[in-house]
This record gives C-alpha cells, structure tokens and sequence, in this order.
C-alpha cells in the first residue's frame, strides 16, 4: 500500500496495490498494523458507515467534537466522489485550510480525516458507493457542520450547477461561527 501525507497533515492518502487478473482483482483495502505506523496512532474503528448517492449531491462539511470526535478513513466502492477535510482545529497554524481529493472505485484510494477535521464529499459519477470507517460512534449530540461554500475556506468544488443539498448542509453556519476544537489533537 502506498501511503502519502498531502501538504495538511495530519491528513492521509491510502492507494492499496491491485491485483488483476481475467477474473477481476484482488486488493487488500485496510490493514491495521500498516495503518497505524503511518497515521502515528493506533486507531480503533467501531463503526462503518455507506452512502449512496447520486451525481451532483453535497454531502458535509461534517465533523464531532469532543467526546465523540470522529476520524474516518473514507474510501469509494463504486463511482467517484470530489473529497474534502477542512481543518477544524483553532490552535493549529492549518486552522481553515482544506485539502481536496478525487476517489474513485477504480483507483482505490482512501482519504484518512483524523478527528479535529470537517469532511465532505461531491459526487462526481453518476452514482457513487462511499464507504467510511469510523473512529467513534455517531453521536448528534456531538454532531456539527460548517458551510461547505464559506468564502473563508474556499473550497474549488468545480461544480456545473447547484449542488444538491440537506436541509441541514444548506443552513450550516460559516466557520467564523462554527464551533471549532480548541486543541490540534482533535479531542
């Protein structure tokens, strides 16, 4: 597997290696102990989560704060998604700042998004399988969202229309008013 960290670490990019033959393919899309030396943590997962969606809808900018903050290691089944993690941590010097990612079912890549960070996704093919490891239980206690359009973080979605949105995305507040983590560890 090969593991890269973008210029917004604490973030990671994940392509497994594949294995094709005329029957199709084999890949191995997780492996703890690899997973671990590389994200600096040993992570514990205790929850997979599986979005369908069609092209052209918005999902996010989600995050939990504390207790209940969430990494999530995100990968695509089929289709192919635009992926977004917006640092959500106001004592670090990256506070704002996003990091963008196209993943798709047929290169295999992930997107790990440790907790401290917002995440969303544009679906980019005409229907797309996300599928999601988390690193603490959902919580709507915890649950937050901050506006995936907000000038302050300036996000190039590319998009060719409107997006399709949630009731709840649509009304997320900007980051200048969204609760945010006090610390860079994300807890």
């Amino acid at each position: 597997m090969l593991i890269e960290q973008p210029d917004l670490a604490p973030l990671l990019v994940l392509t497994p290696r594949f294995f094709r033959d005329e029957r199709g393919f084999f890949t191995e899309s997780y492996n703890k102990r690899a997973f671990a030396e590389a994200a600096g943590a040993d992570f514990e997962f205790v929850q997979d989560n599986h979005s369908r969606s069609t092209r052209g809808v918005l999902r996010g900018l989600h995050y939990q704060l504390p207790p209940s903050a969430q990494g999530k290691l995100v990968r695509v089944a089929a289709g192919e998604i635009f992926d977004v993690a917006v640092d959500m941590r106001r004592a670090s010097a990256t506070f704002g700042r996003w990091f963008g990612i196209v993943l798709s079912a047929e290169k295999g890549n992930q997107l790990w998004i440790p907790p401290g960070f917002a995440h969303g996704f544009l679906t980019l093919s005409e229907t797309a399988d996300v599928l999601y490891k988390a690193s603490d239980y959902y919580d709507p206690a915890s649950e937050r969202s901050v506006a995936w359009n907000d000038p302050d973080i300036g996000i190039a979605w590319n998009l060719a229309g409107e997006p399709i949105l949630s009731e709840k995305d649509a009304a997320a507040p900007p980051l200048a008013a969204a609760e945010a983590f006090g610390t860079t560890d994300g807890r």
